[in-house]
């Protein structure tokens, strides 16, 4: 089947949008649901406020929204209410821990699940002027492959996928990256191995993904970290607090944070993390130099 992907044209211009801004635009989208990508979205954004950086948090699952679910939010609007026009980004922005700001989106309702292209270029307009007064835009995309997620994800300056090492989700991660790549402004995209059960385990979903895209696609996909199964994040989950402030010195937390100096570029990926030491074996492997030079 063939997926309809945004127009050049349309993608060009919403990328225009975020050119010679201050803050740095990351989307993180994934093939598939379950793999723990808001999660991580919530967990990477208190990480990177930790650091120092001012985060606003995007809930661009515009359907399906529960970034303030996992946050314990009760939010008096949302981003439906920003759409239909009766409020402002700032009037709905609410505030997190750590002096994070949350853009709280819409559930329930299939007409966000599904904007209209001029509505969505209006939310992404809207977007841009938060621009001056934060460091990193973090943006929790829809899983999936669809317009309204391309439209994010294209949007931005850098695209985390997440994967785990289930198949499926493997399968579809390739799917999400193909469409992107794809586009002739494609930003930069890395990979991010969650629920991994040791460290080969991500070694193997990240050479494979690797490879496949090398062959058929033409280009490298980076590995940006790798967040290991963690027995803490369930009860983290239930109890409506993320695990970087619940279980800070937990395996997926040290690794959430690792993750967090990399996009802050305080820590190059071939450094000395957990995720990071994922380099020295790729790059051995079948002989050759990975990723290409």
């Amino acid at each position: 089947m063939n997926v309809p992907i945004a127009r050049n044209d349309q993608a060009d211009r919403l990328r225009a949008m975020t050119m010679g801004r201050r803050s740095k635009v990351i989307s993180i989208g994934s093939g598939k649901g379950g793999v723990g990508k808001t999660n991580l979205a919530v967990n990477l954004a208190i990480a990177l406020a930790r650091r120092g950086a001012q985060v606003v948090l995007v809930d661009a699952d515009l359907g399906l929204a529960n970034v303030d679910v996992v946050l314990g939010l009760n939010p008096p609007y949302t981003l439906d209410h920003v759409v239909r026009g009766e409020r402002t980004l700032r009037e709905v922005l609410v505030g997190g821990p750590l002096e994070i700001q949350v853009l709280p989106g819409a559930s329930g309702l299939p007409e966000m699940a599904d904007l209209h292209p001029a509505k969505r270029r209006y939310l992404l307009q809207e977007l841009e002027g938060l621009e001056e007064s934060t460091d990193i835009l973090l943006i929790d995309a829809a899983p999936g492959i669809g317009r309204q997620v391309l439209s994010f994800l294209l949007a931005s300056d850098e695209v985390l996928i997440v994967t785990t090492p289930e198949p499926t989700a493997v399968t579809d991660a390739y799917a999400l990256i193909k469409l992107l790549y794809r586009h002739p402004s494609c930003p930069e995209v890395r990979l991010v191995v969650n629920m991994a059960r040791d460290l080969r385990d991500a070694q193997e979903v990240a050479l494979k993904l690797g490879l496949v895209a090398r062959h058929y696609l033409g280009r490298w996909v980076g590995m940006a970290g790798a967040v290991p199964l963690d027995p803490n994040l369930p009860l983290a989950v239930r109890r409506q607090v993320p695990l970087v402030l619940s279980h800070p010195s937990s395996p997926a937390s040290r690794a959430i944070a690792e993750l967090a100096e990399v996009l802050l570029g305080s820590r190059p990926v071939k450094g000395t993390g957990w995720a990071a030491r994922l380099g020295a074996p790729l790059a051995q492997e079948g002989g050759e130099a990975y990723p290409p030079a």
